[in-house]
């Protein structure tokens, strides 16, 4: 089905792009007969305005979105926030089922870390169910070097495309007799299928010259044998950028010695989580990046590393890039490009030209410090609504 609809997108949706008709990604999902699956439901837009579904999650989560909502309202962007609040102590999924309905209602999403301290089994992993429950079939995270942050490898830029619903994390689990626990590692191609072709579109889209698929197919021979088919079959249409393949363990020890080898990276949901910290660790740590959700109808962003950071919440220490450039993206999903161009401006020359940095990155600048200087570079731009037309 997946495949169908996006050749029928490629018939349907590119040539109207083509023809300099602006289509901003939130549209295609939502605007777009051939991009959905089921039955539309009306979408919060009013008089140019998007109703964004806000998660703050646990820990550190509540206070960086504070500080998302701050910078919003001095740059007059043109986005409302319904906010939801998950009990992470909670023993019913009440809370989870309304975020999801919140986020069917309004397409998109910003979230942080979702915390489940329940460890009854019949209570679902809230990050994971809501990824299952929106069919977030894929997770984006481009890991690019700050210029002015000391670290292990410089110039670094390499983008992870991570099946993001299935494999370990497909939350099937059961103790067949006493004492032996078994979990399920689910693959199939369907899935494999799409977020092979996510990754090989992101490189053609932008430029980037191969793909690496990360397996190990060697141990697991059906499980990740058929995730490295399903890669390597899809490889074939794309002949203009260059595939390989590489086993888990030496990846993670290759991107250790010479991350520059990789440029967009194909992995199983697991695969995805260890590379994804491993190359934030590399170039600055998990306070820096961002991390997209995509499905066939909606979009979920957050922090890259999708940690919690519950040690140092309230402490005014940690570090807020992460979470701004996860609003950034779902600006520029929703075709603000304007705002997302000047906010994403103000951090670059707050982090690489004014060098204000929280601890995680050597400095001892607080949170708040970061943020007050962005406001200080937005305040230098003309930063207000911009209609449609004006992008086009």
């Amino acid at each position: 089905m997946a495949l169908r609809l996006f050749r029928l997108s490629q018939d349907v949706v590119t040539p109207l792009i083509k023809r300099n008709c602006t289509v901003s990604a939130f549209e295609l999902q939502h605007k777009i007969p051939v991009q959905r699956k089921v039955e539309q439901i009306p979408k919060a837009q009013y008089g140019g305005r998007h109703t964004v579904t806000m998660l703050p999650g646990g820990g550190i989560g509540p206070e960086l979105m504070s500080y998302v909502r701050e910078v919003f309202r001095f740059a007059g962007v043109p986005v409302d926030f319904e906010i939801v609040d998950i009990d992470p102590a909670s023993e019913g999924n009440d809370d989870l089922e309304y975020a999801i309905t919140s986020i069917k209602r309004n397409g998109v999403a910003i979230k942080g870390n979702i915390e489940t301290k329940s460890e009854a089994t019949g209570i679902l992993s809230r990050n994971v169910a809501l990824r299952n429950e929106l069919d977030l079939y894929v997770n984006v995270l481009h890991c690019k070097s700050f210029n002015a942050i000391p670290a292990h490898h410089q110039n670094v830029d390499v983008v992870i495309v991570r099946q993001n619903t299935e494999g370990e994390y497909a939350m099937l689990e059961h103790e067949s007799v006493r004492g032996v626990v078994e979990s399920m590692k689910v693959v199939t191609v369907e899935n494999a299928a799409r977020v092979a072709r996510f990754a090989f579109e992101f490189a053609k889209n932008n430029n980037r010259k191969k793909v690496t698929t990360i397996h190990k197919a060697n141990i697991m021979k059906l499980a990740d044998g058929l995730f490295l088919k399903v890669a390597r079959d899809i490889a074939k249409e794309y002949p203009d950028i260059q595939h390989n393949d590489m086993i888990i363990d030496n990846c993670c020890m290759q991107l250790v010695s010479n991350p520059h080898q990789f440029d967009v990276m194909n992995t199983t949901n697991l695969y995805g989580s260890i590379t994804s910290n491993v190359l934030c660790g590399l170039v600055g740590g998990a306070g820096l990046f961002s991390g997209r959700n995509y499905g066939d109808h909606y979009a979920v962003f957050e922090p890259g590393t999708r940690n919690t950071g519950t040690a140092i919440a309230g402490k005014n220490v940690a570090n807020p890039v992460a979470m701004l450039n996860a609003a950034v993206d779902m600006l520029y999903h929703l075709g603000h490009r304007y705002h997302a161009d000047c906010i994403s401006d103000a951090l670059h020359k707050t982090i690489d030209i004014d060098g204000i940095h929280t601890p995680d990155l050597g400095g001892n600048n607080t949170s708040t410090d970061i943020v007050q200087n962005v406001l200080k570079h937005l305040a230098e731009k003309r930063t207000y609504w911009f209609p449609a037309y004006a992008y086009m």
